[in-house]
C-alpha cells in the first residue's frame, strides 16, 4: 500500500484581484478553491495515475471535513486523524499580486495525536511506500520525521522524503528510498550556488554518501537530475510548455517518480515519469491528469 502524510492540510483559496488597493473593499476577478498540502498533492497525482493510496494526517473543523470529503470523492482512502479543537488551514493566495500568500496556522496537534499517527504507521511493512512531505507544524516536535523513520527502520518500507534543511539532513542515516531537494535547497545545504545540471551532481552524491538511496534534484527551468541507487546519473532539460502554476510541481514529481518505479522497477523510466508529472502539473491550472503526464512523457523520452 502507498501512504502519504500531511501534518497540516489546507484548502487553498486562490483569487485574482485587479488593481488591489489597501484599506478599500476589493472584489475578485477569479476564484479557485483547491486542496492544499504536499502529501495531499502527492495523493491526488497518484490517484490521477490510477494508483490507490491512503492519506494520513490531521483534520479539524469544517475545513477538515471538506478536505476529507474531497479526498474521499477522489478515491483516496481516508486515514486522517480527527482533531476536535481548532480548524484546518485556509490559505489565501493572491495570484494577481506577485504570488502574495497568507497561510493559516492550522490546529494544535497534541502528543496524543502524534502517538495515534505513529500507531497507524506501525502497520506498515515490507513493500509499502510512505511519502513524508513538507514542514512540521510548530505544535509538533521538530524531530517528527526522524522519529517516524526510526520507528520504521528495518521494516522494508520505501520512504520518500521531500523536506528541506535539517528536516532532510537528519533523516539520511535511515536511508530514505528517495529524496527530492531542488537545486537552491541543495546548494543551501552546502553553502554553494548551483545553476547547472552538471554542478548539481557532486552535491547530490554527497547526500547519497550520507545515506539517501536515490537523489532527485528538481531545477525548475533547468530540468532535473537523478543519482540512482546504482550511482548512475540521469539528466533531462525542462520539457517545452507554458508555465501556468508551479504549486504542486515538486509533489507531482515525486508522485510520478514512484509511480514509474512501482510500474517497471526501472530508474530511467521512473526519472522520466517524475519529470513528466512535475512539468505537466506546472503546465496546468490544476495538478496533472494521467493524459497530461503521458503527453509530456512522450516529449521527455523523445528527447533522449
Amino acid at each position: 500500500m502507498i501512504y502519504t502524510v500531511t501534518f497540516n492540510p489546507s484548502l487553498d483559496y486562490i483569487v485574482s484581484v485587479e488593481n488591489f488597493q489597501l484599506g478599500l473593499t476589493n472584489r475578485t476577478s477569479s476564484e479557485l478553491m483547491l486542496l492544499g498540502g504536499k502529501g495531499v498533492n502527492v495523493s491526488t497525482v497518484l490517484m490521477n495515475l490510477g494508483i490507490e493510496n491512503t492519506a494520513l494526517g490531521f483534520a479539524a473543523g469544517f475545513v477538515g471535513d471538506e478536505i476529507v470529503r474531497q479526498m474521499e470523492e477522489m478515491g483516496v482512502q481516508n486515514g486522517f486523524i480527527r482533531i476536535e479543537e481548532g480548524v484546518s488551514r485556509i490559505n489565501l493566495k493572491l495570484k494577481s499580486i506577485d504570488g502574495t500568500e497568507i497561510n493559516g496556522q492550522g490546529p494544535v496537534i497534541s502528543p496524543e495525536h502524534v502517538e495515534e499517527l505513529m500507531k497507524q504507521l506501525d502497520r506498515l511493512g515490507e513493500g509499502d511506500v510512505l511519502f513524508l512531505s513538507g514542514s512540521i507544524p510548530s505544535s509538533m516536535p521538530d524531530d517528527a520525521y526522524q522519529k517516524i523513520m526510526e520507528r520504521l527502520d528495518g521494516r522494508g518500507v520505501q520512504i520518500v522524503v521531500d523536506a528541506t534543511k535539517d528536516l532532510l539532513l537528519n533523516v539520511l542515516e535511515y536511508h530514505p528510498f528517495l529524496i527530492k531537494p531542488n537545486n537552491h535547497e541543495l546548494g543551501e545545504l552546502f553553502g554553494v550556488e548551483l545553476k547547472t545540471r552538471e554542478e548539481v551532481i557532486p552535491y547530490a552524491k554527497k547526500l547519497q554518501e550520507k545515506g539517501a538511496v536515490n537523489v532527485l534534484v528538481s531545477m525548475a527551468g533547468e530540468g532535473a537530475v537523478l543519482i540512482d541507487a546504482n550511482e548512475d546519473v540521469y539528466m533531462a532539460p525542462t520539457p517545452k510548455g507554458t508555465l501556468v502554476n508551479g504549486v504542486g510541481a515538486g509533489d507531482s514529481m515525486v508522485a510520478g517518480f514512484m509511480a514509474g518505479w512501482l510500474e517497471k522497477q526501472d530508474y530511467e523510466h521512473a526519472f522520466c515519469m517524475g519529470v513528466s508529472a512535475g512539468s505537466a502539473s506546472a503546465f496546468s491550472e490544476h495538478l496533472a491528469t494521467k493524459a497530461e503526464i503521458e503527453a509530456v512523457y512522450q516529449q521527455v523520452t523523445g528527447n533522449k
